[in-house]
């Protein structure tokens, strides 16, 4: 009996230990925390698909806008990370994360307090882009670590006591591509900040990638300080290297309340001179759709003119072709004449050809001589026969199908 007391007095120490972690997030830093089985007293992985997380807000179905979960099946953990903004701090925040072992289902919750401690924002930012790391990499406080060292020690000496990691998110989240090949990196975008001014060494760099900025993506590019990125493990693609921040000093940008009344109206009399007016309605420029739609229809209007210009003058030229040929019909070349036979009194059928120039001659010289006689003579046999010739053809009707004049 003692000893299931003592069981069950040390799961209450175990469980009240991990219901009373506590975080603390800065506003303008990044913050990361991960959920591995270890929170939850469970030891033995089977498999390594075997546990999921849940991670919400308390009595709430989802996390702060701010903060974002993911799950990593390369290190098989979840990971919770953001940046709080200036409307969080001074909060505290309790998230209830339940987790499931899919091997028995069996579930787990632990409830994880945050308070969300006041900081003024970095005004001087960096932002870049590394090309052959995931969002999961920077997890590691050591790769951050490295990271802010290149800065501190090389780029940006002065921003030693306060450079801070600010933003770091997946490229793909931030709308970039997948890759083609699955064993490729994603990308992660990642910002670092400081109060600091920017070193004369970073204004170099940001002139010497300027040039690079309208391209979407340049990783084939090499700039002076390539060495000094590559020899930690970071490939950046400097088509995204940028530097924001501000051009006053950063004694005088977040003051701690000690400034005097003189220097608060010139700020608001620069907020005032640097606030957009907008124009009145009367002054804005009317636009005119007469002349817009008259210069639209005009010129398509004019080539189609000159277009049936020229197929009417072309059909007209043909017209007037047809015409002059038509005074001159072609009649059949053959025609067929019935003969009668003055002694058996039988017609008789004969094909007489109409180029056949004796033929013409015949009809010519019995028209010359007989112009009141519309037969002529026709050699049928051995017998002469006259016969009427055929009527020439009716110019003023249609034939139809069957010949017939309709």
């Amino acid at each position: 009996m003692k000893f299931l007391n003592l069981i069950v007095a040390v799961l209450a120490l175990i469980c009240k230990k991990v219901e009373g972690i506590k975080l603390q997030a800065n506003v303008g830093e990044l913050f990361t925390y991960k959920i591995e089985p270890q929170l939850f007293n469970w030891t033995h992985q089977v498999i390594s698909q075997q546990f999921r997380y849940r991670p919400s807000l308390q009595n709430y179905p989802d996390l702060p806008s701010w903060m974002r979960y993911m799950y990593s099946h390369e290190y098989h953990a979840g990971f919770l990370y953001g940046t709080p903004p200036a409307s969080a701090a001074g909060k505290y925040l309790s998230l209830d994360v339940v987790a499931l072992n899919r091997q028995n289902y069996e579930t787990r919750r632990v409830v994880v307090s945050m308070f969300v401690a006041h900081k003024f924002p970095t005004p001087n930012v960096v932002q870049m882009k590394i090309n052959n790391l995931n969002w999961v990499h920077l997890m590691d406080p050591g790769r951050r670590e490295n990271l802010r060292n290149i800065f501190r020690n090389d780029l940006w000496p002065n921003s030693k006591e306060d450079l801070s990691v600010v933003f770091m998110e997946s490229a793909v989240n931030m709308g970039g591509r997948l890759p083609l090949r699955p064993q490729q990196r994603e990308g992660v975008i990642v910002h670092v900040g400081s109060f600091a001014q920017f070193s004369p060494r970073l204004q170099e760099l940001q002139e010497e990638v300027r040039p690079l900025y309208k391209l979407p993506s340049c990783t084939y590019k090499r700039t002076s300080v390539q060495k000094i990125f590559e020899n930690v493990g970071f490939k950046l693609d400097w088509c995204a290297f940028r530097m924001v921040g501000m051009e006053s000093p950063t004694e005088i940008l977040f003051h701690s309340g000690k400034q005097n009344e003189q220097q608060v109206a010139e700020d608001q009399d620069h907020r005032q001179e640097d606030r957009w007016m907008g124009i009145s309605r009367e002054d804005v420029p009317e636009r005119n759709y007469i002349d817009e739609f008259a210069f639209a229809f005009a010129i398509p209007g004019m080539i189609l003119a000159i277009l049936i210009g020229m197929l009417s003058a072309v059909l007209c030229f043909q017209h007037e072709k047809f015409s002059s040929n038509s005074d001159y019909p072609m009649a059949s070349t053959v025609q067929m004449v019935q003969c009668s036979d003055s002694k058996s009194n039988q017609p008789i059928t004969t094909l007489k050809s109409l180029k056949d120039p004796n033929f013409l001659l015949d009809n010519t010289s019995m028209r010359s001589q007989s112009p009141n006689n519309s037969f002529y003579q026709l050699d049928c046999g051995n017998s002469s026969i006259y016969a009427r010739p055929k009527p020439p053809p009716y110019k003023g009707g249609t034939l139809g199908r069957n010949g017939v004049d309709i």
